[in-house]
């Protein structure tokens, strides 16, 4: 075992537990993906909490595969989970949503995957408070130092949480922690996935690596076209990072 990540992450289960004493909460949920991060997240609130943690695979149209690399991350994490499928609901919401847009606007096809993909993260987030709500939990996040920075999730969708434990860490970092963790070998080994339509990878859609954008935070020379990819991401997605703003009188 590495001795520094061993520090870090029995630091960050101990930052875990101070802040649920801190909300006067019983315990942590998060989404379980069947990705590296939020198998790195359901580890770490299994050992911050291990009678008062979940994990809840909340599968959208998903791949089968999805669903059971999400439910090999919980039972090797020995975190209680549920599997519950928004498929329909998320069907019907879409479609009427569109049908009734359609009578006065042309929708173009681009936007509409990218809304019917935001509302995928957002009913997530939505059934994950719920539950939170119900049990007293925190909704914990699962966003590295990569994705808060370039603003690669969606607002209110898996960036509504309450906990952000892995966003101080580069995407190398969360492979490492991984390792450490035993998180399964088929988790570490696929291509990093936000799964929000078929085929879908972060990596393709940013039109960057994560290395590339861990060697930027780490303030290493990376190639230009890569650079201002990473200040554009950056910069247009401001607004995720901070509070709506508001008009002063």
């Amino acid at each position: 075992m590495n001795q520094f990540n061993d520090i870090r992450i029995n630091k960050t289960i101990e930052w875990l537990k101070e802040q649920v004493n801190l909300a006067g909460a019983k315990g942590l949920i998060v989404g379980i993906s069947g990705g590296i991060d939020s198998a790195v997240v359901a580890n770490l609130i299994k050992r911050a909490y291990p009678d008062n943690s979940m994990g809840l695979v909340l599968p959208i149209s998903s791949r089968e595969k999805d669903v059971l690399d999400g439910v090999a991350v919980a039972k090797a994490a020995a975190i209680p989970y549920q599997i519950i499928d928004f498929s329909e609901i998320h069907r019907e919401m879409i479609k009427k949503v569109m049908n009734v847009l359609s009578e006065t606007h042309v929708i173009p096809d681009h936007m509409q995957k990218i809304s019917d993909a935001n509302l995928r993260a957002r009913l997530r987030m939505s059934t994950i408070y719920a539950v939170a709500n119900a049990l007293n939990y925190l909704v914990v996040g699962t966003d590295n130092a990569a994705e808060v920075h370039t603003g690669y999730f969606t607002k209110y969708g898996d960036g509504g949480v309450d906990l952000l434990p892995i966003a101080g860490l580069l995407k190398s970092e969360v492979y490492a922690w991984a390792a450490e963790l035993g998180v399964p070998k088929q988790v570490i080994e696929r291509a990093p996935s936000a799964g929000l339509w078929e085929g879908q990878t972060d990596e393709d859609e940013m039109g960057v690596t994560y290395e590339m954008i861990d060697h930027y935070l780490s303030g290493k020379e990376i190639p230009d076209k890569d650079k201002e990819k990473i200040n554009k991401m950056h910069e247009k997605t401001m607004h995720k990072r901070q509070m709506p703003p508001m008009p002063k009188w």
